[in-house]
């Protein structure tokens, strides 16, 4: 099958990355969609296509949000990858579930497997518990991996500087813990993205941006709308230059290998 191409019409220099989204297709453990609110995949192309947003890093809503799909979930991302030329996979790991272990093993092969997404909140386990599992993995692939935090994400400290050869992403920038996290991670190997709500909250990029630049904050949606999500950036106090990392560039160096 030929991949979907997924063409864009914004000139080079304001072309964003989503480096963290979620789609739906159809399982019944899909995130509830109405009228006003879709994450199937063809309308986030079409919404990406008129938000300038050339490429997105995905799972599907049904391996975060339940375990027993997550195997499932993780072999149709990595068949649908290879159909769809803007879309990347985030391989989802239950510590608990060997198979989706052995799936990480083979699926980061992958060009387009941009690395390991965690849950510990919706899966239910506590991530310190498994710590050497996951990190052991994600250490000898040199890979990044994209935790949704359990608690305060200050917490990814201890961890990020045992395994300096993993990139941490605490999601959902919300805080001084998340900038904390960035900021002290002393091998520089945290980064945080702006997907969700909590981004949205006045002043809270341009703070985040005040401790710790540019260089380690990293754009996403995670299907909110992607014209809220990018204009929080195009807006920010700060220079133009930097909202382009934000955007586009910190994520074009931080996953090299896989673009």
């Amino acid at each position: 099958m030929n991949p979907l191409i997924c063409p864009i019409a914004f000139p080079l220099d304001l072309i964003a990355i989503d480096m963290h989204t979620h789609i739906n297709h159809g399982s019944p453990y899909d995130t509830k969609t109405h009228e006003g609110y879709s994450a199937d995949l063809d309308d986030l192309i079409v919404i990406n296509r008129a938000a300038g947003i050339e490429k997105m890093f995905a799972s599907t809503f049904a391996s975060v949000l339940s375990t027993e799909m997550i195997p499932e979930e993780n072999e149709y991302m990595h068949r649908l990858i290879d159909e769809v030329d803007c879309l990347y996979q985030w391989v989802v790991i239950d510590p608990r579930i060997e198979e989706t272990l052995q799936q990480a093993e083979w699926m980061l092969q992958h060009k387009k497997c941009v690395g390991i997404k965690l849950h510990p909140l919706n899966h239910g386990y506590s991530l310190e518990e498994y710590a050497d599992t996951i990190f052991s993995l994600a250490s000898r692939f040199h890979t990044v991996v994209l935790i949704h935090v359990e608690k305060e994400a200050s917490y990814i400290l201890p961890l990020a500087d045992k395994y300096p050869d993993v990139t941490f992403i605490v999601a959902h920038l919300g805080g001084e813990a998340y900038v904390d996290a960035v900021e002290f991670a002393k091998h520089k190997n945290v980064y945080t993205d702006t997907s969700g709500i909590a981004s949205s909250n006045n002043l809270m990029v341009e703070y985040a941006y005040s401790r710790v630049g540019a260089d380690r904050i990293l754009f996403g949606t995670d299907t909110y709308s992607a014209a809220f999500q990018r204009g929080r950036i195009e807006f920010a106090l700060i220079p133009r230059e930097d909202k382009q990392k934000i955007l586009r560039d910190n994520s074009l160096r931080l996953f090299a290998k896989n673009l």
